[in-house]
């Protein structure tokens, strides 16, 4: 027998050994961290997560959205049938309806869920783990991190979820995923953090995600990811999948960001805004790291800084790499994103930052971001297609909050409003409006006169993440 073999005969006969009782435990805890240790004994193979799902389910509820649908006719919208019908092709409302979890955060009836489970509701109703079901108040709804806050009267204290520092989260710690997956009822199972600080995964527009191995099903969205003393450590909102169902790579939002949105919302803002600081950055690449001297390709690299912004009182220059915030190392744009949004508008943050090859530490504070003029935004209405976009001329302020570099210049849709013509098209907040019907669009202006033509074919030019979208629409 080989050295190789024979240490995998031995391997097998001390786990067969040992789950039999037969011999010592084998496991040692280490010195290093005393809070955690292995199953030791028979005894602790056989535990049970019964009473932390007692002491948690409660909290998770069912969370129904229904929005009514005007059904379309083929013919609406054809001028020669329009005109001897009057247009009435249209047939009753269907009712959509979308299902999904929710986390009680406040016992006063404060719950969480996903933007998504909610994003076009009419109406929302919250069902309780005891069958009790209540109309809900969307007080907060955010695209950006995906999160909505919802408001039920219940006339009594509900049990309710504490939130855990999700900072303090470790890769291999034990989770539980409570939620309504495929509507079959609260379901529980279990998994370990798979990763921390997942970014780009194309989950909404604020990337920084919690990776776990437990099973997140649709109806799953909303609902609780927790530790095992029973802490909310994340909000589940997707899953990596190719069928449909779970394989294993689910994403949950980090609770330190759920908790900058509650409070938000238990302050009486109707909206979450990001903090402002004026400057834009990118990856540090392999490259780049070299021609700075970095050992390590890590950090935000800043490559613009708007006049008279935080960043720049606070002596941010172009070409300057942060290191670190607070103290917590910064891995890319996406991690210091996370950080400044948690810290919160107000506050003031130190930068470790590496500029012109030498350490140095900054402060800057965390602005509200600055406010559009009225003249340099606008709905746009009437019979085209943009009709249901919001649109504003971009600024430092406006761009961050588009998770656009703060020296991108143009007019940029802000908001879409559902079930209008630019919804239809496909029109997503942050895309620019480059060109309508071969005239350059470089203000508010510009666009209002070229949508006030009533051409028969519309020419447009968009900007999306970088890349040119021309559409043609008739």
């Amino acid at each position: 027998m080989s050295s190789k073999v024979a240490a995998s005969a031995r391997t097998l006969i001390l786990c067969t050994a040992l789950l039999s009782g037969t011999v010592a435990p084998v496991f040692a805890q280490t010195a290093a961290d005393t809070t955690r240790q292995l199953p030791a004994t028979r005894s602790d193979m056989q535990l049970s997560f019964a009473p932390l799902v007692k002491q948690t389910a409660g909290a998770v509820v069912n969370v129904y959205a229904a929005h009514a649908v005007q059904s379309r006719s083929p013919f609406a919208g054809d001028p020669f049938f329009e005109q001897f019908f009057g247009g009435q092709f249209n047939g009753p409302p269907r009712v959509q309806s979308a299902l999904g979890s929710g986390v009680i955060a406040d016992a006063s009836g404060i719950i969480v869920t996903n933007n998504h489970v909610i994003r076009d509701a009419d109406t929302v109703k919250v069902a309780l783990s005891d069958g009790r079901e209540f109309d809900s108040k969307v007080l907060l709804k955010d695209e950006s991190t995906d999160l909505a806050i919802l408001k039920i009267e219940a006339g009594e204290a509900l049990p309710s979820l504490q939130l855990a520092d999700s900072d303090k989260v470790e890769v291999g710690d034990l989770v539980l995923a409570i939620g309504n997956p495929f509507g079959v009822g609260q379901t529980v199972t279990s998994g370990i953090v798979s990763a921390q600080a997942r970014t780009r995964v194309g989950i909404s527009d604020f990337d920084f995600f919690i990776q776990t191995d437990a099973a997140i099903n649709p109806g799953n969205s909303g609902g609780a990811l927790i530790d095992m003393s029973g802490k909310l450590i994340g909000i589940n909102t997707a899953i990596f999948s190719r069928s449909g169902g779970s394989i294993g790579i689910g994403f949950a939002i980090p609770s330190n960001m759920v908790r900058a949105v509650v409070e938000t919302a238990k302050g009486g803002a109707d909206t979450f805004e990001r903090p402002y600081i004026g400057a834009a950055f990118q990856n540090v690449t392999p490259d780049v790291a070299e021609s700075l001297g970095m050992k390590q390709p890590y950090g935000a690299l800043v490559t613009a800084v708007t006049k008279d912004s935080p960043a720049e009182k606070g002596g941010l220059l172009v070409g300057d790499v942060v290191l670190s915030v607070d103290g917590v190392r910064i891995e890319n744009p996406d991690g210091l994103g996370y950080r400044l949004t948690t810290a919160g508008i107000g506050k003031s943050v130190k930068f470790d930052v590496l500029s012109r090859a030498k350490e140095k530490t900054v402060t800057v504070a965390l602005e509200k971001p600055r406010p559009d003029s009225a003249d340099n935004q606008m709905l746009i209405q009437g019979r085209n297609p943009l009709s249901g976009a919001h649109v504003i001329k971009l600024s430092p302020s406006s761009a961050s909050r588009l998770d656009l570099p703060s020296d991108t210049e143009g007019v940029a849709i802000d908001k879409v409003f559902p079930n209008t013509p630019a919804a239809r098209i496909g029109l997503q907040p942050g895309d620019i409006v480059r060109g309508v019907n071969g005239a350059e669009i470089a203000s508010v202006s510009d666009l209002s006169k070229a949508m006030s033509a009533k051409p028969t074919l519309w020419r447009f030019d968009f900007e999306r993440g970088g890349a040119i979208i021309r559409q043609v629409i008739r």
